[in-house]
């Protein structure tokens, strides 16, 4: 047999694991010395402590994990249980990955700094546009949780759309507003279409009314890298006199899903004079 130490060795694990184990009667040590309560294990119990480990890597609480080793868990439950957290450990992934996506186009942006230029900005007045929506809730306004809430709304749509033999007008439109107290903000996926409004159909028709000035840049490349060009049309609007009057709007001309660095975007910002104020 081996001592506590030598075991926690060749488990790498620590004591103090070994002794809580014990504790709570997860993995008790296969003889205990009476007088001086040093706990012995035997090579077989190797097996019990790597499954521990693995299980508890899953995310399984200490208590799971018990039951399963104990046979307590029937098959269909331990199957439930593995599949609840293997969509756990996905969704998890996705979030992680649009976080890394967020931090590199900001540092991207940090780079250009300085040599951004904002000689492509153009007023305009944008005409009244009708558009079919779908909409989501995101956390808030940063690009990974927008992205990962609107990416999948325009394939839904663009289905809704074709099931019910409504063909899109023009491009797609997508904006943003807050959703209430909080971050928390309401994403709209739209495309121009030149039907009315149905309560027979599982998406929205709504009338966008017209803007009488907008300050528009365009945006070549991912929406994750947007962040360039917001700064290049903040930097013109305080440049010029100018001040925000509303949400922007992101007018989608080439809209490229399975290359979003192809894709070429409008962005559209209400404005107003700030001697207007």
């Amino acid at each position: 047999m081996f001592t506590i130490g030598d075991f926690a060795r060749l488990g790498r694990v620590s004591v103090r694991m070994l002794r809580h184990y014990d504790g709570i009667g997860l993995l008790r040590p296969a003889a205990v010395d009476p007088h001086t309560g040093y706990r012995f294990y035997r090579a077989e119990q190797l097996r019990r402590l790597n499954r521990v480990i693995a299980l508890k890597e899953l995310g399984l609480t200490l208590g799971q994990v018990r039951a399963i080793l104990d046979d307590t868990v029937e098959v269909a439950e331990l199957r439930g249980m593995l599949r609840l957290r293997r969509s756990e450990l996905e969704a998890q992934l996705a979030a992680d990955t649009a976080r890394l996506a967020g931090v590199e186009a900001r540092l991207r942006m940090i780079e250009t700094e300085g040599r951004m230029t904002s000689q492509d900005v153009v007023l305009k007045e944008l005409p009244a546009v009708r558009v079919a929506e779908l909409t989501g809730v995101a956390r808030s306004y940063e690009t990974p949780e927008i992205s990962t809430v609107i990416q999948p709304l325009y394939p839904e749509l663009f289905r809704r759309l074709d099931a019910a033999g409504v063909a899109p007008a023009g491009p797609g439109l997508a904006w943003y507003e807050p959703a209430g107290e909080g971050e928390t903000v309401v994403v709209h996926a739209g495309v121009t279409v030149a039907a009315g409004p149905s309560t027979a159909r599982d998406f929205a028709v709504v009338d966008l009314p017209p803007v009488p000035t907008a300050a528009t840049i365009i945006h070549h490349g991912p929406m994750d890298e947007v962040g360039r060009s917001m700064q290049a049309l903040a930097s013109w609007l305080e440049a010029n006199g100018w001040r925000a009057d509303g949400y922007a709007r992101e007018l989608y001309l080439d809209y490229c899903p399975d290359d979003p660095a192809q894709g070429v975007t409008e962005i559209q910002l209400p404005v107003v004079a700030r001697s207007r104020e």
